[in-house]
Order: structure tokens, then C-alpha cells, then sequence
């Protein structure tokens, strides 16, 4: 019955009182929420928190929603709003932020796990240590490039929902993308970049 529903659909519901609406958005979008804030959280503890804050933040506001944009643009606009929160608390600063991508690559590493049993041995160590090179490597981008990168890599979002949620216009996500991507081909080709460069 639900699986039918848009995200903003089944919100409504959940608005008027439909406690299954709510379970099936919460099935649909707790794992991207999770590994968004693992991806942006400075610190492994804030993770839990934030994401229960931002399902919580949901439950509370259910009854003001309207489906201005998707409801997963809200979520997660929740959900950095309360890690932004947080970090000014403590005193931390949003662009340097190292990351709490264990949790975040807990997921990457089941794939790549299962996808080595049909490898051989050497080639499933050079798999798991390119996995390890990319992970290192989105870890190491300035904050903003980041959440644009996972915004958009890991949780299939547009620029327009990604520049909602960082309150930014399109054209800066845009950038932001540009510059992380030739971050990452930096750090994971060099010879490649230099020779581009040469060109």
C-alpha cells in the first residue's frame, strides 16, 4: 500500500496521524541519512544523535509540513541544520571537519567484500586498497566539497535539492562539485592530472 506513495505523499499522512506512512519513510530514507552525517560528522558520537534528532525534528514538525520541496531535501536540511548546531557548540569548525566515514564505509565494505569472492586473492587486496584510497581521499576534501560529493555520489540528489540544503545557489554546488572531483583525481591519479595539466 505504501510502496506506491511519494515521499511527500506518505508525509501527509503521517501528518494526519498515519503512524505506517512515517515507518515507511523512515525504511526508505534512514540508511542515506545515516551515511550522510557519518560522511560529515567531525565526530563518530554526534551520528546517532543527529539522525535521531532529525527523525525526531520530523515527528515534530509533521504537523506544519508542506511539500514545498522533497521530503528528503527536508530531512536532510534537518539534519545538517542540527550537525551545524552542534559544531558551533563545540567550537568546531564547519571546513575542517575530518569525517566519521567508518560507518559510512561499513556499507562500501560489505559491497566490496561480497563482489571479492569472485576475485582472485591479489585482486580482491588491490580492490579493498582502492576502496581504502577513495575513502582517504573523500575524507581529505575541504567540508563544502564533501557534502556536495556525497550528496550527490551516495545519495542521488540534484543540484538544485543539494543547493537547498546548504542554503547555497546552484552554481556554488556546482563548483564545489567540480573542484572535489579534481580533488579526488589529484589524490587517485596523479600522473593522470599532471599530464592534463601538461596539456
Amino acid at each position: 500500500m505504501y510502496a506506491e506513495l511519494s515521499d511527500e505523499t506518505l508525509m501527509l499522512k503521517y501528518r494526519d496521524g498515519d503512524l505506517g506512512a512515517f515507518k515507511e519513510l523512515y525504511r526508505r530514507h534512514s540508511r542515506g541519512l545515516y551515511r550522510f552525517i557519518a560522511w560529515r560528522s567531525p565526530r563518530r558520537d554526534w551520528v546517532d544523535e543527529i539522525a535521531q534528532d532529525a527523525w525526531a525534528g520530523v515527528h515534530h514538525a509533521r504537523a506544519r509540513y508542506q511539500p514545498e520541496s522533497s521530503f528528503r531535501t527536508y530531512l536532510f536540511q534537518i539534519a545538517r541544520n542540527r550537525l551545524v548546531d552542534l559544531l558551533r557548540q563545540h567550537q568546531v569548525l564547519l571546513s575542517s571537519d575530518i569525517g566519521a566515514a567508518d560507518e559510512a564505509g561499513a556499507e562500501f565494505d560489505y559491497l566490496a567484500d561480497a563482489a571479492q569472492e569472485a576475485m582472485s586473492p591479489e585482486a580482491a587486496l588491490e580492490h579493498r586498497q582502492r576502496i581504502a584510497e577513495l575513502h582517504a581521499a573523500i575524507r581529505s576534501l575541504p567540508g563544502e566539497q564533501k557534502e556536495a560529493l556525497i550528496l550527490q555520489q551516495f545519495n542521488d540528489m540534484s543540484l538544485g535539492e543539494i543547493a537547498q540544503i546548504a542554503a547555497v545557489p546552484v552554481e556554488t554546488v556546482k563548483s564545489r562539485l567540480r573542484y572535489a572531483m579534481r580533488k579526488l583525481r589529484q589524490h587517485l591519479v596523479p600522473d593522470l592530472t599532471s599530464n592534463e595539466e601538461a596539456v
